[in-house]
């Protein structure tokens, strides 16, 4: 099986998308002549041509409200934001209009609109955020970050073939550093599935994107300790998948949970407290977070690393619910 990054698999399944088929297009900033901030979409134009990979004016509202009218007359566009951030300028289309489309007289809007999230490439306040939380709350919408080149494959296509509004975060410090076997062909991966990414008996870490790597290394060095731990990988934020992540913390009798974003209203916060009202009586010990602090992400290498969770405190949670 061929072993592909992160952004490759990504772009494989544009390309096979395409490919497979015609209504599919891409609309955003420099995606074209350019290949893309990041280069996902290398090669698009010359296969494709210029009225299937569509270079666009600086404004994410235009290329949003493109995307949406294009969904309603038939098409399926994926639409990037070169940078996730900027996705808040498209913040009204997407989260009272594409969103209630559905609800309000039953119409779909099958666009996907990706991006790369996320810090660790000291990108500063503007260029590393992880926004999942602003549209967490927003009924109609559905969010997917991948963390493997194998769900981030599976998941593109899954996100372009569904007859509704789904964001797809990509993490920007996984492109080129993460690794994977990829299957040649068509797949999909579900929307609304977790993954348990290591089994274990004592702990359970409900996690997605950069943190589930560093939440693996984690639970690798409390291995050596004798602590077992669960790793779940979310894979989607909405819906979440609540027959694995409370199956997995009623197994175990013990949660943290851990993200990138900012803490307060981060998807943390509604993961404690579903644990809470369904399975409490299941615990051994309250439901731990890891996450950033409330404060806009650094541009300083060190202060950014200071503000990002790192494996230490991840270990340190884990020690602190396993001997409760």
């Amino acid at each position: 099986m061929p072993v592909l990054t992160y952004l490759e698999a990504i772009r494989q399944g544009l390309w096979e998308e395409m490919e497979r088929d015609e209504r599919v297009f891409l609309l955003g900033e420099d995606i074209g002549v350019y290949g893309g901030a990041f280069k996902v979409t290398e090669g698009f134009l010359e296969r494709f041509g210029e009225e299937r990979v569509i270079d666009t004016p600086i404004s994410e509202a235009a290329i949003v409200g493109a995307a949406i009218g294009a969904a309603l007359v038939g098409l399926r566009p994926v639409a990037e934001m070169q940078f996730i951030d900027f996705i808040s300028i498209a913040f009204d289309q997407l989260t009272n209009f594409a969103a209630k489309c559905r609800y309000r007289w039953g119409a779909g809007v099958p666009i996907v609109v990706r991006g790369p999230c996320g810090g660790g490439v000291h990108g500063g306040p503007f260029h590393s955020q992880n926004v999942e939380a602003y549209f967490f709350h927003t009924p109609g919408l559905k969010i997917v970050e991948p963390a493997t080149p194998y769900d981030a494959k599976g998941l593109i296509k899954a996100a372009i073939r569904d007859e509704d509004p789904v964001l797809y975060f990509e993490h920007k410090y996984l492109y080129r550093r993460i690794r994977g076997e990829v299957p040649e062909g068509d797949y999909i991966v579900p929307i609304g599935k977790a993954d348990i990414k290591r089994p274990g008996r004592d702990v359970t870490i409900l996690t997605y994107g950069w943190m589930l790597h560093k939440s693996l290394e984690a639970a690798e060095l409390v291995a050596q300790e004798g602590i077992e731990v669960e790793v779940v990988d979310l894979r989607t934020l909405l819906p979440l998948d609540d027959e694995t992540i409370l199956s997995s913390v009623a197994k175990t009798g013990r949660a943290v949970i851990v993200h990138e974003d900012t803490r307060t209203g981060g998807i943390a916060g509604e993961l404690a407290m579903r644990i809470n009202e369904r399975i409490f009586e299941y615990l051994e010990a309250p439901v731990v977070r890891v996450t950033a602090p409330d404060t806009p992400i650094p541009f300083s290498p060190p202060l950014e690393e200071f503000f990002l969770p790192q494996v230490e405190e991840i270990v340190q949670a884990i020690r602190w619910v396993a001997n409760y």
